[in-house]
């Protein structure tokens, strides 16, 4: 019987589309491939394929072809060292906490792997980072319990929560759906996950030195996990010393302070005016008031702090002069390539990420009515927020 698939990856460029209709078409089983060139879409038909094993193979092949989004780098590194170690099984369920891209490849990436993702995605975008994990965590364990029942009692309702543990459980957990065919669950923790460290020092770090040739002067970005800048910056230091790296930091969060003065503290948090969520800041992706286990591999020469109104200019001036439509990571990384130019001076060069696109910012950080409301509306003709004419 036939079958078809529908593969959607980044395919808006001759060599994507050439790339993938190569590993499609030598897949046993495959009849026909086709290329849906509006959308980017891989169509492939065929008799008895192992469309996981062909989804596996692309991703993976894009990965090293340097045409995927850098999250999804991360997701790969992270299922596939879980699956090599036994933490998580094919069939197994990935979860995450997160409200960032990491999770969202984590759910595009988990399927090619046989597996199925549950992605915990807190009410507030901005809710403190460790909420967000321990909620995943909690869904990783209930499938692994899950999975414990099922193996001792050789079949379990999953509907019926008083199967489970042998007592009740809350409404989140009644929704849960876990199959009896559930093999285990598996908590990403890309914070603390040393997987994410590996991916950018493994993959973006050796990418960057080799794409300039070596010959860059320094790399900034902002955290959120602090995996892309803590494994892109040992990596580059690894290589030649005397390259920079910096931090650029969103307002609320304490990694700035870690840098110039040593201390995770911000004014945020004096007493009496700790709030539940601490991050007064339009920024999503970035910014922390604790150190990750990435964070620790980290190698700074220095850190800028950012502010929202920064961020949103740069986007709209990329926007406008560039035709990059970027979200708000990717602009206060922007923002901060300016400044390490303006004070290392003409003839350096300066390398940065655009790591998010603006189509995952239309509600807030792209949406004039909100930016009006938090009095953030941009009115910059050029640089001159950055103190350039």
């Amino acid at each position: 019987m036939k079958k078809k698939i529908v593969i959607d990856l980044p395919l808006n460029t001759d060599r994507c589309r050439s790339k993938a209709m190569q590993i499609a078409v030598t897949s046993a089983g495959v009849i026909s491939v086709n290329i849906d060139k509006e959308k980017g879409h891989l169509v492939v038909i065929g008799v008895g394929v192992d469309f996981f094993k062909l989804m596996k193979c692309i991703i993976k092949d894009f990965n090293c072809a340097r045409i995927v989004v850098l999250k999804d780098r991360v997701a790969v590194k992270i299922i596939e060292e879980a699956l090599e170690s036994g933490a998580l099984a094919e069939g197994g369920v990935v979860t995450e906490g997160s409200a960032g891209s990491t999770a969202i490849s984590l759910a595009t990436v988990a399927p090619a792997y046989g597996c199925r993702c549950h992605v915990v995605i807190p009410d507030d975008a901005a809710m403190e980072k460790h909420k967000e994990g321990s909620s995943a965590r909690r869904r990783a364990l209930e499938a692994s319990e899950l999975l414990s029942t099922c193996r001792k009692e050789n079949q379990i309702n999953a509907s019926d929560s008083s199967q489970i543990n042998g007592h009740s459980i809350s409404e989140e957990k009644q929704n849960m759906n876990f199959s009896s065919k559930c093999k285990g669950g598996f908590f990403a923790d890309q914070f603390e996950n040393l997987a994410n460290f590996r991916s950018h020092y493994e993959g973006t770090g050796p990418e960057i030195w080799e794409q300039t040739g070596g010959k860059l002067d320094a790399f900034i970005a902002a955290a959120g996990t602090c995996g892309t800048v803590a494994g892109v910056s040992q990596f580059l230091k690894d290589k030649n010393s005397n390259i920079k790296c910096f931090l650029i930091d969103p307002p609320g969060s304490g990694l700035y302070n870690k840098i110039t003065r040593g201390v995770m503290y911000t004014r945020e948090e004096t007493e009496g005016r700790r709030l539940k969520n601490p991050f007064d800041t339009i920024t999503e992706g970035i910014g922390i008031n604790r150190l990750t286990e990435n964070f620790k591999m980290a190698k700074f020469d220095g850190a800028f702090r950012g502010t929202d109104i920064e961020a949103v200019e740069m986007s709209r001036y990329l926007l406008k002069n560039d035709g990059l439509f970027i979200g708000s990571s990717s602009a206060m990384n922007c923002v901060e390539a300016v400044r390490v130019a303006k004070a290392l001076g003409s003839g350096h060069t300066i390398v940065t990420i655009l790591c998010d696109s603006g189509m995952r910012h239309l509600s807030k950080f792209h949406n004039a009515e909100y930016l009006s409301e938090h009095e953030l509306t941009p009115s910059a003709t050029g640089l001159e927020f950055l103190g350039l004419s």
